[in-house]
């Protein structure tokens, strides 16, 4: 199915800035979303990312509405009274009336203004508003579904607020209310029942309906015509939260959505195109030198390096077993043999310094974030590695949160022989210093012999005998609590990878969010992403995908596919996505055994790169953080809201939209210097390749400023405050 464009596409070159004066003085930005200081999922981290840019050009008119959690108030939200009349006067009202409405500023960058409500203090109004969603809607909610409870008072609540807002104000104002998800979404369609004077936009990050049938393994791309969404739906008792994130949908002034994919995807389930798409930003920190972000990354691979040292310690006898059926038996019943044998083997024998940090994270979803196809190409890779004889050692580090009840025994263990070992090691350093420096002070020559007496050898050899191990270094980290239907462990026992000596591929896996506090692996997510050299992503649904887009800005190549929102924009604005560090795999148009091939491909290419190439391809994707800036993305949103005072008010607001113009001159050409990887070089050996490195020319200032030719300037927005008046930014 060819990819559809909306009315203006993810290319920066397709936004056309507008002709007259956008004077926002008098309209008010209500930006509504569960998640606003609320941790739940990606849209915080959306909200909380995009709102230092936007109070830069809304100033003081600028406000964000979620629910009220007291714990997260208590370390997130400084409350304060309101300045601005016409919403102190509401909140006022809406409190003496039965509520309870909470004000103040989000301590995060930016400081937005933010509105609470207290859905849980207004519960005594469920039945009543149920009965009126349905009398007005025709939506029925059953009793048993919290979240969709929490979503009815929640969207009454807020249309309550912007209704009693509008109503307060002394002059008619130009509202503009932005909606996110479905959680949100019943505000929106109260508030064009109920025919407020507000302008609205519904944001969905990803259709409720696509994530079920994605769960449930359906070939959800090949089907996306054939769905009988109503039974869908109803088939997995979703129905009434699918009617208000579809009536949202085709409520709303101006529908957006997050990306291409995701917009095919919304025009098929919600039976609405969307408008526009709002691709989802960050921000970027930019270094004032180039080689700071490397040293970054060389700190975090040396503290992961250390975590391996211990994880991988020590040698032992692996007691092997073969069993077989006795061939004379004369009985009915088979007579098995047992042959147990003893291997020697060293869990350390690779060298660290010739080891990929390979790793996955984000949520659980075996096969929705593709852990599934990751393991099977890691299984090909390690046959690859083997026969190929190559000396690199690949450790895939698998960051997803599963139920444990506590650290597995053998890993701390681990980490604990370590920090002996190396306290040892400085016990005996400080002895040989001390008779080297005693030599020395008598003018004499030491005598490398006597160095080393015999209790010295006595203390390394009780540490080479505390680090005999009789098993495997261990694949989990943790205890799980469903070790024998987790599905990362039951697909490691099928294809054999147990991280024994002869494995070039060893597999660890994390089933906890990453700590700075953590006794194992002490690194917060940022600090492990900038120690790993790649990324692996290879997610069958994914609206967008923060995760290698967070990689891109540190600088971290990744592996993403053509159905994840991040992956369709960067095949969009880069001719060669690969030479920069972001490999596309292709999950649309091939199978899966394909894709798998693909995949390992790519693993068994980057494995081959030399260590220069690899710090070359890591300049290059950095320089792509520019392209994830909301400074740049940002411009969507503007556009978006500029859209639906247009239609809403059509007396002041006058929005011409443009046909999407080719994205040339906004597009990364292929770098022509050094090859990403060995595929393009003459050798394909890291040996030789090496070797003929030094002789290809490679100017990094020079390729750098030939990419910041081929993206425009990012967006300039002024300091506002309500004295201050803005109008829109000089094209660049």
């Amino acid at each position: 199915m060819p990819l559809s464009r909306s009315l203006s596409v993810t290319s920066l070159s397709g936004l056309e800035d507008w002709d007259e004066e956008f004077d926002r003085e008098d309209a008010i930005l209500f930006e509504i979303a569960w998640e606003v200081s609320n941790k739940v999922g990606g849209i915080y981290t959306v909200i909380q990312t995009k709102a230092r840019l936007t109070c830069e050009e809304w100033g003081e008119n600028y406000f964000l509405v979620g629910p009220y959690m007291e714990s997260n108030v208590r370390t997130q939200v400084e409350l304060i009274e309101p300045c601005n009349p016409a919403l102190r006067r509401t909140i006022d009202k809406m409190n003496s009336s039965g509520c309870k409405v909470y004000f103040g500023r989000w301590l995060i960058e930016g400081s937005p203004y933010v509105i609470l409500l207290d859905v849980g203090f207004t519960a005594w109004s469920l039945d009543r508003w149920k009965s009126e969603l349905w009398e007005k809607c025709g939506i029925g909610v059953p009793w048993f579904d919290r979240e969709a409870n929490d979503a009815v008072l929640f969207g009454f609540l807020t249309a309550w607020l912007l209704g009693e807002y509008a109503a307060q104000c002394d002059d008619p104002p130009h509202i503009v209310a932005h909606f996110h998800e479905w959680l949100a979404g019943l505000g929106l369609v109260l508030c064009r029942q109920r025919q407020l004077p507000i302008a609205t936009i519904f944001t969905t990050h990803a259709t409720l309906l696509g994530r079920y049938l994605c769960a449930g393994s359906v070939d959800f791309y090949n089907n996306l015509a054939e769905f009988n969404v109503d039974k869908e739906a109803g088939d997995r008792q979703i129905y009434h939260r699918y009617c208000l994130e579809r009536a949202a949908a085709r409520c709303t002034h101006v529908f957006t959505t997050v990306s291409q994919i995701t917009a095919i995807e919304a025009e098929h389930l919600l039976k609405r195109k969307p408008d526009f798409v709002t691709p989802n930003g960050l921000n970027v920190k930019k270094f004032s030198a180039m080689h700071e972000f490397q040293n970054l990354h060389a700190q975090s691979k040396a503290r992961i390096q250390e975590f391996v040292r211990g994880h991988f310690y020590g040698s032992g006898f692996i007691i092997h077993a073969i069993i077989f059926t006795c061939p004379y038996t004369i009985t009915l019943c088979q007579t098995y043999v047992f042959l147990l044998f003893c291997v020697p083997c060293r869990h350390l024998d690779f060298n660290l310094d010739k080891t990929v940090f390979l790793f996955i994270a984000g949520r659980y979803e075996f096969s929705n974030k593709g852990a599934d196809i990751f393991l099977e190409a890691l299984a090909r890779l390690n046959y690859l590695l083997r026969v190929n004889h190559s000396e690199v050692t690949v450790i895939a580090f698998f960051i997803m949160p599963a139920r444990t009840n506590n650290f597995n025994v053998e890993t701390l263990k681990g980490q604990a022989v370590r920090k002996q070992l190396w306290d040892t090691a400085q016990t005996v350093k400080e002895r040989f210093g001390k008779k080297l420096y005693e030599s020395l002070l008598v003018g004499q020559l030491p005598d490398v012999s006597k160095m080393l007496d015999k209790e010295d050898f006595t203390i390394m050899k009780r540490a080479i005998f505390a680090t005999q191990r009789q098993c495997l270094p261990p694949v989990c980290t943790h205890n799980m609590l469903e070790d024998s239907s987790d599905p990362i462990l039951n697909c490691i026992r099928r294809i054999g990878l147990f991280n024994t000596s002869q494995d070039r591929v060893k597999v660890i896996f994390h089933p906890e969010f990453l700590s700075s506090t953590s006794p194992l692996l002490p690194m917060d997510y940022e600090e492990f992403v900038r120690g790993c050299h790649l990324g692996v992503f290879p997610s069958y649904y994914e609206p967008w995908g923060y995760t290698p887009a967070e990689c891109t800005v540190m600088g971290i190549p990744s592996i993403s596919t053509n159905l994840s929102g991040f992956g369709c924009f960067m095949e969009e604005h880069i001719s060669d996505p690969s030479a920069y560090g972001i490999y596309i795999l292709d999950r649309r148009y091939r199978g899966v055994d394909e894709s798998c091939n693909q995949l390992t491909s790519f693993l068994f290419q980057f494995c081959q790169q030399s260590r220069r190439q690899r710090i070359i391809q890591r300049n290059r994707t950095e320089r792509l953080s520019d392209l994830l800036d909301w400074r740049y993305l940002g411009r969507y949103y503007i556009s978006a809201r500029h859209m639906a005072l247009a239609k809403a008010f059509p007396d002041t607001y006058m929005y011409e939209p443009q046909e999407p113009t080719s994205a040339t001159g906004f597009r990364y050409p292929r770098p022509a210097s050094v090859p990403p990887s060995p595929a393009h070089s003459l050798h394909s050996s890291p040996h030789h390749s090496e070797g003929e490195d030094e002789e290809e020319p490679y100017d990094e200032d020079l390729e750098a400023e030939k990419d910041r030719v081929n993206i425009r300037q990012p967006l300039n927005v002024p300091n506002r405050n309500k004295n201050h008046t803005v109008g829109l930014p000089e094209k660049n």
